[in-house]
């Protein structure tokens, strides 16, 4: 693990907060136009909508996710914090790379009906599972960034395994929430997590084209 100067830590800190808030805001808006375009009646605003969201989310949300992920891991790897040295930074790093493999697989549907609104006017019968598919999929994009965003700020106690051996070789370093096993919130949240995904599962009538649940 390298150490970073204050001077790049403090500039790595903010590319970090700067790219996150960013997509979590780009997540937003995004599920606000995906809730438009689901029960909208106008077909010139639905037609503006999918084609909004389907350039929000390749020239807003997927560079903001990328920059979010990369920032994070040299904030991780050049700091104190370690990559797998914490069960939250363990837990925020998954959540950051799922939510970045699903929304690149997600982007293709988006294209999709952006491409069929950009030829035709949509009625509320075209495509209406994968309208729905879309809200629910930015609703639970949301829920993931809200609990990172948690996990950033709270920072849990608890070092996992690798961690605990990395700070008995060197007992000099303070440890910033040490303790002994896995610590109970990473099984509820494991517990919280299955259950919110097998909801939108039944909700989105278990999932459309492999495109589920970002």
């Amino acid at each position: 693990m390298t150490s970073m100067t204050p001077f790049l830590r403090k500039f790595a800190l903010t590319a970090h907060v700067s790219a996150s808030v960013g997509w979590l805001g780009a997540v937003a808006g995004y599920l606000a136009l995906a809730v438009a375009g689901l029960t909208s009646g106008d077909s010139q605003m639905v037609r503006a909508t999918y084609l909004g969201m389907e350039l929000t989310g390749w020239f807003v949300i997927v560079p903001l996710n990328l920059a979010a992920l990369l920032t994070g891991l040299v904030q991780s790897l050049g700091t104190t914090w370690g990559l797998f040295r914490h069960y939250w930074v363990v837990t925020k790093f998954l959540i950051t790379l799922l939510c970045t493999i699903l929304l690149l697989v997600h982007m293709q549907p988006t294209s999709r009906i952006a491409a069929a609104a950009a030829e035709t006017a949509l009625s509320s019968a075209d495509f209406a599972q994968l309208r729905i598919q879309l809200a629910a999929d930015a609703g639970a994009a949301l829920l993931a960034l809200l609990v990172a965003v948690t996990l950033a700020v709270y920072k849990p106690r608890g070092m996992t395994p690798y961690g605990r051996r990395k700070q008995h070789e060197q007992p000099a370093v303070r440890d910033q929430g040490s303790g002994s096993g896995t610590p109970r919130w990473v099984y509820v949240f494991g517990i919280i997590a299955l259950v919110v995904l097998l909801v939108l599962r039944s909700l989105t009538g278990g999932g459309l084209g492999g495109h589920w649940p970002l």
